[in-house]
């Protein structure tokens, strides 16, 4: 166990501090604290099927604040350093039934984590269960 294995668990550790953030409906519904944990250069390939910016997702993330927002169930949550400052969470989340396989790529810049893109693919719950690899 060196300085890479520290340096690989701090960094998993921070981006997945940061997903937690972005999925809880509290942190969702203040622009300004979304904002904050999204790179400008953000991508988003949603779970719809639409390609979303920095400046578009607010819009979705404001909207699921509406109301009585409901927590997204997480599990499988698994991250690698890819290179320094590059980190790779794969995931699942549930919510209403609607189970959602995601994978996200957090950066490193000026000191703060923040996401760099992300992907929603629907997983079709008989099918998951048929083809289960067993991670997320």
């Amino acid at each position: 166990m060196g300085g890479n294995d520290d340096e690989e668990e701090r960094s998993v550790r921070a981006a997945v501090e940061g997903e937690l953030r972005l999925l809880d409906p509290a942190v969702r519904a203040l622009p300004d604290a979304v904002t904050e944990l999204l790179d400008p250069e953000f991508t988003e390939f949603g779970a719809s099927g639409r390609r979303y910016d920095r400046t578009s997702i607010l819009g979705v993330t404001s909207a699921d604040a509406e109301g009585t927002p409901v927590a997204a169930t997480v599990t499988g949550m698994s991250g690698r350093l890819l290179a320094p400052g590059l980190v790779h969470l794969t995931f699942m989340t549930e919510r209403d039934g609607r189970r959602v396989r995601r994978n996200s790529v957090w950066r490193r810049t000026e000191s703060r984590w923040r996401l760099y893109f992300h992907q929603g693919t629907p997983v079709n719950a008989s099918w998951a269960e048929r083809n289960s690899l067993h991670r997320p």
